[in-house]
């Protein structure tokens, strides 16, 4: 008979499998918070778990660092807080991230370059605005020399999302020119004038970016309830238009410390 009737909502229970934890280990885990310290057997007929898993279920907990075991006999299993579990998780996740992102960028990066770049259409669409994020950080991280931006809205968020991208530019000492509408906020503007060369216009439409005179992003909205969409491309004809164009708006617009 299961005696242990945790309230978890379902939303929890999702989040917690979304992030690695099975079914079983969630349900220990929570019984764990309520009850403190257990043994496999309680924690097994207090929660229906079945007591042929129950060992496997409180190794993995303790392999990825929500539990902690007290030696003994019957061995004892304690929850760690969640907040110190998650942020254990957290940095095991970013280490076997970075670990695997320098193995799959050193060899599948260099096929791309000499295969998959041939293949590539001049121009094509990004969907989406996490992918347009995504395209936008990674046109950032190529640059070496120059990049462009106009952009006619450009909310507090996108700022600091993108700030730790444009100072590391700075650094690098890369030419940074940012054309913005007058509406900008006083705070996003100041930060970003200790970054590089703001000019503000009364009004503008659309937006994008252009990085070594080469790689372009042109970012599309239908309205609020059509799809964000960004053109890019790397065509050497319109990187150029696209120069010429961004260079026009440059010339309108104001210095920013006339704001």
């Amino acid at each position: 008979m299961v005696l242990h009737m945790m309230i978890v909502t379902e939303k929890t229970r999702k989040a917690l499998k979304d992030i690695g934890l099975t079914d079983y280990e969630s349900t220990a885990y929570t019984f764990l918070l309520t009850s403190g310290s257990k043994t496999a057997n309680q924690i097994s007929k207090s929660t229906g778990l079945p007591y042929s898993k129950i060992y496997d279920v409180l190794a993995s907990l303790e392999e990825k660092g929500w539990v902690v075991v007290e030696g003994g006999r019957p061995k004892k299993y304690y929850p760690k807080p969640p907040s110190e579990a998650l942020e254990a998780m957290k940095m095991r996740v970013e280490r076997s991230l970075g670990d695997n992102v320098g193995q799959i960028l050193g060899e599948l990066q260099v096929i791309y370059r000499e295969k998959g770049n041939q293949e590539r259409p001049d121009i094509w669409i990004v969907r989406g605005e996490f992918n347009i994020l995504a395209k936008m950080r990674e046109i950032f991280n190529s640059t070496r020399n120059e990049i462009m931006v106009a952009t006619n809205v450009l909310p507090r968020a996108l700022v600091n999302l993108f700030l730790p991208d444009l100072t590391r530019l700075k650094n690098l000492g890369v030419n940074i020119k940012i054309i913005l509408t007058e509406n900008i906020d006083d705070k996003s503007l100041s930060d970003l004038e200790r970054l590089g060369e703001i000019k503000l216009k009364e009004k503008m439409f659309g937006g994008g970016l252009i990085s070594d005179h080469q790689s372009v992003m042109l970012l599309l909205s239908g309205g609020k309830d059509s799809e964000t969409l960004a053109i890019c491309s790397d065509h050497i004809g319109l990187a150029s238009l696209s120069r010429e164009y961004f260079e026009y708006l440059w010339n309108e617009a104001k210095p920013s410390h006339s704001k």
